[in-house]
């Protein structure tokens, strides 16, 4: 293809742009670059997020009979439970509701978005 449209960053909505991305940071072991009252930014080794202040923000509801949640993000791990273990730690929380628990738990990060850490090959980096 001679014009490549590569994925940049992803930018989720939330109350607070700064912890937001302290706790990205921390579970991917990335490094904040920017943050602000409005805007921060994470690099780690599997890329960029981005986060920006959403006046009138709401989370997400896992999982929402009467709407869905547009998006969520998946994180391939090597081991489930430590992974969780560090998730727990920085400051997430697993959902009761578990649809794919053989490989994959969801969480919501402290702005309520829902993640998942996967085991599933076909994730792998």
């Amino acid at each position: 293809m001679s014009d490549p449209i590569r994925l940049a960053s992803v930018t989720l909505d939330c109350p607070d742009p700064k912890l937001l991305a302290v706790f990205y940071a921390e579970i991917t072991g990335g490094t904040v670059t920017n943050s602000d009252e409005h805007w921060a930014t994470v690099i780690s080794g599997s890329g960029r997020m981005d986060f920006q202040r959403a006046a009138g923000y709401t989370p997400p509801i896992w999982p929402g009979p009467a709407s869905s949640i547009q998006m969520h993000l998946e994180f391939y791990v090597d081991d489930r439970a430590a992974a969780e273990e560090r998730v727990l730690r920085a400051g997430a929380t697993k959902y009761e509701f578990q649809p794919n628990s053989e490989q994959c738990f969801v969480y919501a990060d402290p702005a309520g978005h829902p993640f998942c850490l996967t085991t599933w090959s076909d994730m792998r980096p």
